[in-house]
This record gives structure tokens, sequence and C-alpha cells, in this order.
């Protein structure tokens, strides 16, 4: 486990790193972050290491306020923000034009790395990446339009609880390692969607990018807009919203490819 300091405050970020490269360092480093309330050793360990994925040195990081970084109660934990505590914590450590794979929020997060540090992606990697607001439920729920229809308040004063109880044992063993302030701000902050929109964020990089969904969900929304603005589109079979755990081998290969591993 390796830290950094990421906020004028003094708050880390942690980060699980592989070793890899090669001795004329051509092989660029690849980052792997987490989405909503998860931690990135627990979901991509077994992914960084399959065998059609080492190598590369590979950093698996913990976003501010997840798994196993500080949890800042005064961090706004805005998309924006969580991307530029990602590029203090990559540029301490050394890394440039890394191929990041990130999953669910993270690729939100990812998106905006990626538009606002070039000079640290080199490809791209969303893995059922949020890219879209949403309308929020009429009931609480584990997701962050669930944990977005508390106020701050609410959530703070038990509402998590809730939350907690619609997670179940697999997702709530990371969740509850979470900061509560970076649970619902960042809920909140992904339900808002930023300005530019994500997906006009996405459109207008020029760097290579894969989107990975479940194949049983079908293709996301505008998938003819994200080709055409470059972005390929593959499914993955055999899985849900967490494709790294619920398919390690179909993930790996449809990484593999998009990476050009």
């Amino acid at each position: 486990m390796r830290d950094a300091v990421v906020t004028p405050d003094g708050d880390r970020m942690r980060w699980v790193e592989i070793p890899g490269g090669d001795e004329r360092g051509e092989r660029p480093p690849r980052v792997y972050v987490h989405g909503l309330g998860a931690s990135a050793p627990a979901y991509f360990a077994a992914a960084a290491c399959h065998p059609l994925l080492t190598g590369p040195r590979s950093l698996l990081v913990d976003l501010l306020g997840f798994g196993l970084s500080d949890r800042p109660t005064a961090f706004d934990y805005r998309l924006e923000s969580h991307a530029d505590a990602l590029a203090t914590a990559l540029r301490a450590a050394g890394v440039t034009g890394a191929e990041v794979v990130a999953h669910s929020m993270g690729g939100s997060v990812a998106i905006h790395l990626a538009a606002r540090h070039p000079e640290l992606v080199s490809r791209l990697v969303l893995v059922d990446a949020n890219l879209d607001p949403g309308t929020l439920p009429a009931s609480p729920a584990a997701g962050s339009r669930g944990i977005a229809t508390f106020t701050e308040e609410e959530f703070l004063a038990g509402g998590w609880r809730e939350v907690r109880d619609a997670a179940g044992p697999t997702w709530w063993a990371t969740m509850r390692l979470a900061g509560l302030e970076a649970l619902h701000r960042s809920s909140v902050h992904l339900v808002r969607d930023s300005t530019p929109p994500l997906r006009t964020l996405l459109a207008a990089l020029p760097i290579p990018r894969t989107f990975l969904h479940p194949a049983p969900d079908g293709p996301p929304a505008d998938t003819p807009a994200l080709r055409a603005a470059g972005v390929t589109v593959t499914a993955v079979p055999d899985c849900g919203h967490n494709v790294m755990l619920d398919n390690p081998q179909g993930f790996a290969t449809a990484v593999a490819e998009a990476l050009g591993a």
C-alpha cells in the first residue's frame, strides 16, 4: 500500500500497487478506479493479476472518502474534485500516460480526469460507468439515486441505515468503510451530472475509449452517438453491473482487447 497527500488539509489517498513495466519503460502504467461505496483492491485485485492483464505497473486506487483512503468531512466530493485529487495522487506516484480502467462512478471521475489532466491518461476503459443524471426513485436505495433522495442531514442522522439494508452484505462490506459525507455528496453530484455533461466530455477526448457493459442489460443509452464519437462499445456476457466480479474471464478478455494487450 502507498499513499499521497491530496488536499491542503493533509488528507491522504491510498492505493495498492502491483509492480510491473519493463526496462525500456514502454509499458504504460495502469490505474484501476472503483465505483460508489467500493474499493479498488477489493473489486480489481483478481483482474489486475489475471494472466491477460499482468505486466504493467498497476495502481488500484481508492478515491478520497472510500476504502483505504482518508474520509475528510470538509471535501465537497464533486466529480471534478475527485478527479483533481486523483491527479495529485498519480503525480505523486510518478504516473503519466496511464491506461485507466474505471467502474461505475469511477468511470465518471475518470472522464473528468482525462479532460482536466490529459497528460495523465492515454487510454480509457469505462466499465458500466455513470454517463447520465437520473430521476430519483420513490424510496431510498443503495445506489446513487437512492442515496440522493435524502438530504445530507437526513442521511447522517440515520438514513444511511436504510441504504445499508438495501445494499446487501457484499456491497456493504466496502460501503461501510466509506465516509457518510463521501457517500452522500458523491451520490448527489452523480445524479446532477456536471457542466459540460459527461457525454460531451467523453465524446471530445482525443484518446482511445471503450465502454464495457453487461450483455444482459443491453447497450447503453444512445450507443450510436457514442460510437459516432469514436467510443468502442463492448458487451460482456454473463454478468451484471459488477462485471469484474461476475465474469472475471470475460472482463479480462474485454479489457485486454480494449487496451491492445
